[in-house]
């Protein structure tokens, strides 16, 4: 018997049970992969770590969520400055005075500002309805045809009409040169990798793999006083009330034979023809640009494909619209029911979540619990 039984060795399982443990309660981990650390896993190929369930980049503005991760390892200084491609024109992301000269010839701020202004009463845009709106009355039309639309409509798999306009009010727009996409005082990747940093959470902590907790419920259920689940809410329940929609992404991996491929950790596609949304180079997320990442004489990319979601694919996005927010909602009153299971995390609680936001949320959920 134990007091707890872990569904999933992701971030948020991982510090859930950490703190248990530290609290002086039994803890059993188990996940259904052969790994731990569920979307976070790093896997050394050619002396890289690479992102195999796409780029995490870790950053945040909540200093008692950056000193949990750093009692566990350290991290480096890599800021994310991610290069958008249009059809072999290079721009720079975050949208910021480089990206405004490029696109317009202009050089100061306000002629940026202008320029902008302009372009947002030209398409008459006082109340943005949806994310095309939305985009438009923050950049204009330029930015927002080349760099946001088809982008976007094949990262969501729906026309930017069609999505809501909240999924880009998070877009940096900055009349400045500042290249770091993220506004957040703590940035960086964890030093050998994420894989490590979770090991390190869960050292001294019992774990099982390839373990499959749904196949097995009852049994599992038996084991432990209280449960904390962090796989697919719906699935929990065998899909009863319906599946809940999620964008999927597919990896195309690839070893090349040569020291530099891009030049940058992620180079997005922004145009509709490109089949990939980005391509990332993985030795680029660790520290040092050109002695060290030159060093090693190969590189490897992922191309990235954003699919619709079906059932066996990995969930990636919540589809956080209006009827799959009313079916989560159903689902959720159900997961209130059983007394002895906590359901957390993206997957459990259908919600996207930033890694700070997932362990912000994880050491919430043990202050309830101890």
């Amino acid at each position: 018997m134990y007091d707890y039984l872990i569904v999933g060795s992701g971030l948020y399982g991982s510090v859930v049970a950490r703190e248990l443990k530290d609290a002086g309660k039994s803890v059993l981990v188990i996940d259904k992969r052969q790994n731990i650390a569920g979307n976070v896993y790093t896997e050394k190929i050619e002396n890289i770590h690479v992102h195999k369930y796409g780029a995490h980049i870790f950053h945040t503005n909540n200093k008692e969520v950056w000193d949990y991760v750093t009692r566990f390892i350290e991290f480096n200084r890599f800021t994310n400055s991610p290069v958008a491609n249009y059809k072999g024109e290079l721009y720079s992301l975050p949208f910021n005075m480089y990206t405004f000269n490029k696109m317009w010839g202009v050089v100061t701020p306000e002629e940026a500002a202008a320029k902008i202004a302009e372009q947002r009463k030209a398409a008459g845009i006082t109340e943005p309805k949806n994310l095309e709106e939305q985009a438009i009355s923050l950049v204009g039309t330029d930015i927002y045809e080349k760099l946001i639309k088809g982008y976007t409509q094949k990262q969501w798999g729906r026309p930017c009409s069609e999505l809501p306009s909240f999924i880009i009010k998070r877009l940096p727009v900055r009349l400045t040169f500042d290249n770091n996409y993220f506004n957040a005082l703590y940035q960086g990747i964890p030093v050998g990798g994420y894989t490590k940093l979770v090991a390190n959470i869960l050292d001294g902590i019992e774990v099982r793999l390839g373990v499959d907790y749904l196949e097995n419920k009852s049994e599992f259920d038996a084991m432990a006083d209280k449960i904390v689940y962090t796989g697919a809410i719906d699935a929990y329940f065998d899909y009863q009330l319906g599946n809940l929609e999620y964008r999927s992404v597919r990896f195309e991996n690839e070893i090349l034979d040569m020291p530099n491929f891009q030049g940058n950790a992620a180079v997005n596609y922004t145009d509709a023809e490109t089949p990939w949304t980005r391509i990332i180079e993985h030795k680029w997320f660790e520290f040092g640009k050109d002695d060290e990442g030159n060093d090693i004489p190969k590189t490897v990319i992922s191309r990235e494909y954003s699919s619709e979601w079906k059932p066996g694919d990995e969930p990636y996005y919540p589809v956080n619209d209006e009827k799959n927010s009313a079916l989560y909602e159903k689902y959720k009153e159900l997961a209130a029911k059983e007394e002895k299971v906590i359901f957390g995390g993206r997957l459990g609680e259908y919600k996207y979540y930033d890694m700070d936001a997932v362990i912000a949320s994880a050491l919430a959920c043990v202050k309830t619990l101890v």
